[in-house]
C-alpha cells in the first residue's frame, strides 16, 4: 500500500497510473464504448474526453467516475481515502476504483491527497494532462462531515468542512480553468451542492460550504463564457454514507441515478448549458430557478424608510416567501410539544 501524506504535511500527492501486464498504459478499446441506437451504432457520450472526479472513491463520486469511463472517458480518480469525518487517509480507495475501471476495459489514474491543498488540486489536473494531453472536464464531489449544532460547533469543525468542500472545489476549478481557457475545446466544470438552499439544523458548516460552491460555480460560469468553459451544479439526493446522517425521511435515489446527468453535462451536447443547478432524485431530474426578486415595495414619497413604516407596510405588501423545511420543522416541533403536553396531562 502506498502512503498518502497526512493533512498538514506538504509532500506531493501520490499519483498512480494503470498499466497492463506488458508495462504499457492500458487504453480504451473504442469498440467497448459503441452502443446500438436504433439502426445506428454510436460512440460513448464522452469518447476521447479526459475527466477528473474528486471524491471518486465511493458514493456519488465513484458512480460518476465509473459511468464516465463506461461512456468512453479517461478518468482521473481522485480520493483521499478518508472516513466520513476526514480521518485515516489511504490510497487504496482510489486504487480500487482505478482497478475496477481498468478491469472493465477503461483507462484511469489515481490521485490520493487532500483536495483542499493547492498542490493536490493542481496534481489532479496535471495527471490528466501528463497522461493524456488535456483536461476536458472536472467534477468535484469530495467532502466530509462534522455534525454539530451551530451553538456547539468548534472552529476546527467549521474550518475542516468548509476547507474540504469549498476550497477543495476551488483548487480543482482554478487549476482546470487555467488550462481549459487555453484549449480550443474549452472544458466543463461540475460542482456538487446539497443543503445550500434550505440550511441544516446540525450541519451549518456543510450547508454554508455548499452555498459557497453555488456562488463559486456561477462565478466560474461567468468567467468561463469567453473561453468556451461551462460550469454547472448538481444538487443530488441519493443514499450515500453522508446522507445516512439525514435526521428524517427524504425521497432518495441511488448514486447511479445521478451519474448519467453528470455525463451529459460533461459532453459536447451540453456545451451551451452553463450556470444551472439540477437536482437528480431517482428517475426525476429538476432544474432550479435562478434567484431573483419576487416583490418590491417603495417608501412613501420615495424617501427613506423608517422601521415603523416597514412594520406597518411589509406584512400587507411584499410579505415573505415560505421556507418549506422551516415550516415542516416548526410543524414537527409543535406536534412534539402537543404530544408531551398530552402525556403530562394523562400522567397527572
Amino acid at each position: 500500500m502506498s502512503i498518502v501524506p497526512l493533512r498538514g504535511e506538504r509532500a506531493l500527492p501520490r499519483v498512480a497510473s494503470s498499466r497492463n501486464g506488458a508495462g504499457n498504459r492500458t487504453h480504451i478499446d473504442a469498440r467497448q464504448h459503441v452502443r446500438q441506437q436504433g439502426d445506428f451504432q454510436v460512440a460513448g457520450f464522452l469518447e476521447g474526453k479526459n475527466i477528473a472526479v474528486t471524491g471518486a472513491g465511493s458514493g456519488i463520486g465513484k458512480a460518476v467516475a465509473l459511468h464516465a469511463a463506461s461512456e468512453g472517458a479517461r478518468v482521473v480518480v481522485a480520493d483521499y481515502g478518508v472516513t466520513m469525518d476526514g480521518s485515516n487517509p489511504t490510497s487504496e480507495v482510489a486504487d480500487g476504483v482505478v482497478a475496477e475501471i481498468v478491469g472493465a476495459g477503461g483507462t484511469a489514474v489515481a490521485v490520493a491527497g487532500d483536495v483542499s491543498e493547492m498542490a493536490v488540486g493542481q496534481a489532479i489536473v496535471d495527471a490528466a494532462i501528463s497522461n493524456w494531453g488535456s483536461i476536458d472536464g472536472v467534477v468535484c464531489v469530495a467532502g466530509i462531515l462534522r455534525e454539530r449544532m451551530l451553538f456547539n460547533m468548534s472552529e476546527a469543525e467549521w474550518d475542516d468542512v468548509v476547507r474540504v468542500h469549498l476550497k477543495g472545489t476551488f483548487t480543482v476549478f482554478r487549476a482546470a480553468l487555467a488550462v481549459m481557457r487555453k484549449q480550443p475545446t474549452g472544458g466543463s466544470l461540475v460542482g456538487f451542492t446539497s443543503g445550500a438552499f434550505i440550511g441544516s439544523t446540525a450541519q451549518a458548516n456543510y450547508s454554508a460550504a455548499k452555498g459557497g460552491i453555488v456562488s463559486l460555480t456561477k462565478s466560474a460560469a461567468l468567467t468561463g463564457l469567453k473561453y468556451g468553459v461551462n460550469a454547472n451544479i448538481i444538487a443530488p439526493v441519493a443514499k450515500t454514507r453522508m446522507s445516512d446522517q439525514v435526521p428524517f425521511g427524504l425521497e432518495m435515489g441511488a448514486p447511479e441515478d445521478i451519474a448519467p446527468m453528470v455525463t451529459y453535462l460533461l459532453s459536447d451536447q451540453a456545451k451551451d448549458i452553463s450556470g444551472q443547478i439540477y437536482t437528480c432524485v431517482g428517475p426525476r431530474i429538476s432544474v432550479w430557478n435562478q434567484p431573483k426578486e419576487v416583490r418590491s415595495m417603495f417608501a412613501p414619497g420615495l424617501g427613506r424608510w423608517t422601521p415603523e413604516q416597514i412594520a406597518d407596510i411589509l406584512p400587507r405588501t411584499i410579505k415573505t416567501e415560505e421556507h418549506p423545511f422551516l415550516a415542516e420543522l416548526a410543524s414537527r416541533m409543535k406536534q412534539m410539544e402537543e404530544r408531551k403536553a398530552a402525556e403530562a396531562t394523562a400522567q397527572g
